[in-house]
């Protein structure tokens, strides 16, 4: 099995497992595979780069919210409302967020555009009236999040050791193990996406 926009490599999480035999790659392929799901599931984000042009809903007249973006090819506007996007802005006319591309301390992608221009963002009844293209993605996969999938992949991996999630025993009687590894969460939690109300 081949990782696809894996968060890690093989590589890294055999380290980490301190394995050298190819015996349980396929299995290792799986965990980092899954590994990296769960974390773009729980962090709303996709952290590796694809080219699209999509589609948004804007908050208002003058901003929109958008997947995480790395760079933008054109940003066009429906002025009817009606699927048919005939307005190109010009760089000039939009402000993209956060502004120098930091948010909370971290390097991040675009995730908003505020109107500054020529133009307003159309609103019609919820309609999607923004279309843009370009590349999708961080610059990167950040190191918090790399580090956060081999943790994740080798939790996977070991899961087979610990049935019934029982990991041993102890004075106290059963070890389980907890849902979500305490590491791990303080690894991908500033990467969360946090919504607007």
């Amino acid at each position: 099995m081949a990782i696809t926009d894996g968060l890690a490599t093989l590589a890294q999480v055999k380290t980490n497992l301190d394995l050298t035999d190819s015996v349980d790659d396929t299995m290792l392929e799986l965990c980092i595979e899954s590994a990296s799901r769960q974390i773009e599931q729980f962090t709303e984000r996709i952290f590796t780069q694809v080219s699209a042009t999509r589609i948004y809903t804007p908050r208002d007249s003058y901003v929109v919210e958008t997947d995480d973006i790395y760079s933008i090819t054109h940003l066009k506007t429906s002025t009817a409302a009606d699927g048919v996007f005939d307005e190109t802005w010009a760089a000039s006319d939009r402000q993209t967020e956060p502004l120098n591309g930091i948010a909370g301390g971290i390097a991040s992608p675009i995730t908003s555009i505020r109107a500054v221009g020529d133009y307003l963002f159309p609103i019609s009844g919820g309609e999607a009236t923004v279309q843009i293209a370009g590349t999708f993605g961080w610059a990167a996969i950040p190191t918090a999040i790399t580090q956060a999938c081999i943790l994740q992949s080798s939790r996977y991996y070991k899961r087979a050791d610990s049935p019934m999630g029982v990991a041993g025993f102890d004075a106290m009687g059963v070890v389980r193990l907890s849902r979500i590894d305490p590491d791990i969460a303080t690894l991908i939690e500033p990467f969360c996406k946090i919504r607007m109300a």
